[in-house]
């Protein structure tokens, strides 16, 4: 296991990052179509294609995901995306033409430093074509892709991401790029929110502080505008759902994200949650394997959002805020 999303069979991840830019693009390849659902907390949302990932409109299976920075910019994402599968001869099949189905979701890093003086057309449509390009089983974590230009409150935000076994026997897996209006850290200090749901000190091996601290009146929140943070995932497993069972994933994976970030779904955020199944190992039981499925992405996603804190390095241009690395170290 390389304990990234990658361990669900039948996906691969490629990432795009331009440090100049401070910003870039994640994106989800499925081997074939894969089965989704999307579920939206957050006030102030950046999406594409998500109508169709409703349990009842008509398209049944989707070709890519993709994670974006640029805020609503960074939608032209996806069309590059769609452009390199398109190239492939991947797609929705509509008489002799063929439309590859690629939802994607964005977050706000226009703010963060880096060069956005990009003339007539944005970067985000090429970006997602050379993430496609660099897709592959084995990527990196921290300040690359959609995570590049990401913070949270008090520190460096990023790309995470984990996987397990659930109790039921499937894989799962999550990708996530942590831009959170909160913060992933107690108080001022390193441990994480998700300590509890660590596996091999992966993100430090500091479990909780003792004692713990007293939650302060006021929670930490950047203040900037509505839609000016956002947290994007994509949780995975290998079973065999409908998309309504891909729906329920993703409604319960949002406690992920209570489990890893405080505050979270403010009116300042634009979370949202894409849950894919890929179709390798059907269910025993319906409903209590989805259970246990659901249990596990929840473990997964909270782990992966410290993994992105935990791996992210500080951004070159001047004034940015700290990574964890830089205040604590290893």
């Amino acid at each position: 296991m390389r304990n990234l999303i990658t361990d669900v069979p039948g996906l691969r991840v490629g990432n795009a990052t331009d440090l100049g830019l401070a910003s870039g693009v994640t994106v989800v390849v499925f081997d074939e179509a894969a089965v989704a659902s999307v579920d939206v907390r957050g006030g102030g949302p950046g999406t594409r294609e998500t109508d169709l990932l409703e349990p009842h409109e008509t398209v049944g299976a989707i070709h890519a995901v993709v994670l974006s920075g640029g805020s609503a910019f960074g939608l032209d994402a996806a069309s590059g995306v769609m452009a390199a599968l398109a190239e492939r001869g991947v797609g929705f099949e509509v008489g002799t033409a063929r439309v590859p189905i690629v939802p994607g979701a964005v977050l706000f890093d226009l703010l963060n430093g880096g060069d956005k003086d990009w003339g007539r057309f944005p970067p985000y449509r090429d970006l997602g074509h050379a993430a496609v390009e660099a897709a592959g089983l084995d990527f990196p974590l921290g300040t690359v892709g959609a995570g590049t230009g990401a913070t949270t409150v008090n520190l460096k935000g990023g790309l995470g991401s984990a996987s397990m076994i659930a109790a039921s026997g499937h894989r799962v897996g999550a990708l996530v790029a942590v831009n959170a209006c909160g913060s992933v850290n107690l108080g001022e200090g390193p441990h994480f929110w998700a300590a509890p749901f660590e596996q091999a000190g992966e993100f430090g091996g500091l479990g909780l502080p003792h004692p713990l601290p007293a939650l302060p009146a006021r929670p930490p929140l950047k203040g900037l505008p509505p839609g000016a943070n956002t947290t994007i995932a994509v949780v995975a497993t290998d079973a065999v759902l409908t998309k309504a069972q891909c729906k329920r994933l993703a409604v319960m994976a949002h406690d992920g994200y209570a489990h890893a970030i405080w505050p979270v779904h403010t009116p300042l955020d634009g979370d949202t949650i894409f849950a894919t199944a890929t179709a390798r190992k059907p269910l025993a039981d319906p409903v209590f394997d989805l259970a246990l499925i659901g249990d596990a992405i929840v473990r997964t996603l909270a782990r992966a959002s410290a993994r992105a804190v935990h791996e992210a390095t500080a951004l070159p241009q001047p004034g940015r805020l700290p990574a964890w690395r830089d205040v604590w170290g290893e």
